[in-house]
């Protein structure tokens, strides 16, 4: 499996779907099944039956995980660019394809 170019509390924008365009921050990152939660991206709504512990029942929304080709890494003018892996001091670092800027981690 490749290192993650993407991880938690980076910042994404969404290349395909219902939720083109958008762009948040990372909360959850699943390297292994090769899927991102994106804050506030890809809501599901679920219809939830009153229950002890929630008298109220109703709606229940919550984000779902993305596939990680799905989202690209924002640079700081609001646009997608790939991520590289340079080698810098000798350690690997995260480098923006478009504009050459380190991405702290």
């Amino acid at each position: 499996m490749a290192a993650a170019k993407i991880k938690k509390g980076d910042r994404v924008i969404v290349l395909s779907g219902k939720d083109k365009g958008k762009t948040g921050t990372v909360t959850i990152a699943m390297p292994k099944d090769g899927k991102v939660v994106v804050e506030g991206v890809n809501v599901a709504t679920r219809h939830r039956k009153p229950t002890q512990a929630n008298p109220q029942g109703g709606l229940e929304r919550t984000e779902a995980p993305l596939h990680i080709s799905k989202v690209a890494h924002v640079t700081a003018d609001g646009k997608p660019t790939r991520v590289r892996f340079e080698s810098q001091d000798g350690k690997k670092v995260r480098v923006a394809v478009k504009s050459g800027e380190k991405i702290d981690g």
